[in-house]
């Protein structure tokens, strides 16, 4: 079947660790089309349905060269309703563009398009926020405008860790200590004079072990983590900031996070979920293009894309 994989430019992945590389290789070992767009590329007009500037492509098997791993085999207008499924795999940041797409995906969805993650559930569970519906597993949790709430939290729980409500990879990330050192300026910085939202949470010391990444995917856990451990002074186990990945099985608490939170989420739509667990404790659930396949794969031999074609195959009968 035609696969569309909606994404930024194939010229910027990083083929030895993409886990949209690695989703489109396994689709197309199994004799899958492999599309390819942008969200700039869709585009719907009255008296036609939600149409893609696509390229087909071909994978050569160069994954060791970034700029020669797929060849166009042609450039064409696809209507999303004609792909066997149109999986949404455009990085973050969540910001107007990306809502805009996943309302034009939802138009799609309503002319017959199969689309993973779910357009609506894409919306329906902001990464930081999503994780207020499951207020067992999280730490001490505030999410607040207010500088007088925050240095109330500040002053309950002594350590904390501050971020904005759209960061991604570790991107804006703060810890304050006991100390308080520069806690006004931070918060002035994150909050915008009481303009922005601001995620505040107990800091917890298991970030030593690793922020781990716990795949969902179909309701089911990957049997691996990778856990991302901070290096040197670093408080951020994030891979874009240098954290070094290390795939680890699911510990109890994090398989019991897993399957609590798997079931519901699949029937929301989301087909594949991120969920990252800090010591016991769950702290963002990530939905828009959960990473990490091909890491554990290549760490522990569990294939993690196999595991997603199957799932994915599995939806659409």
């Amino acid at each position: 079947m035609n696969l569309l994989f909606v994404a930024d430019p194939l010229e910027t992945f990083k083929t030895y660790k993409d886990s949209t590389f690695a989703m489109m290789r396994e689709a197309a070992a199994r004799g899958h089309a492999i599309w390819a767009c942008g969200p700039q590329d869709l585009r719907w007009q009255r008296g036609a349905p939600v149409t893609a500037a696509a390229r087909a492509i071909r994978l050569t098997g160069h994954t060791d060269d970034p700029h020669d791993w797929f060849t166009v085999l042609s450039e064409e207008p696809l209507a999303l309703r004609d792909a066997g499924a149109v999986i949404m795999r455009k990085d973050p940041p969540f910001d107007s563009e990306y809502f805009y797409a996943t309302h034009l995906l939802g138009q799609a969805e309503r002319e017959g398009a199969r689309v993973f993650n779910r357009p609506q559930a894409l919306r329906d569970h902001p990464e930081k926020l999503a994780i207020l519906e499951f207020p067992e597993f999280i730490a001490p949790t505030l999410v607040a405008r207010d500088e007088a709430a925050i240095r109330a939290f500040h002053a309950e729980h002594r350590d904390i860790i501050l971020k904005p409500l759209d960061g991604m990879g570790g991107m804006g990330i703060f810890r304050v200590g006991a100390d308080g050192l520069n806690l006004g300026s931070i918060i002035e910085t994150l909050n915008r004079g009481g303009a922005q939202t601001v995620m505040v949470q107990k800091y917890l010391p298991e970030i030593v072990k690793g922020d781990k990444r716990v795949l969902v995917i179909g309701g089911q856990a990957v049997p691996y983590a990778l856990a991302r451990i901070p290096q040197g002074s670093e408080i951020r186990g994030n891979l874009a900031v240098g954290g070094k990945g290390v795939a680890q099985p699911l510990s109890a608490r994090d398989r019991a996070i897993a399957e609590a939170l798997g079931p519901v989420l699949a029937a929301r739509g989301l087909l594949l979920v991120g969920l990252d667990v800090i010591g016991d404790c769950l702290t963002e659930i990530n939905v828009t293009s959960p990473t990490c396949f091909q890491e554990i794969t290549q760490q522990s031999g569990f294939d993690v894309a196999k595991m997603f074609v199957d799932a994915l195959e599995r939806a659409l009968q």
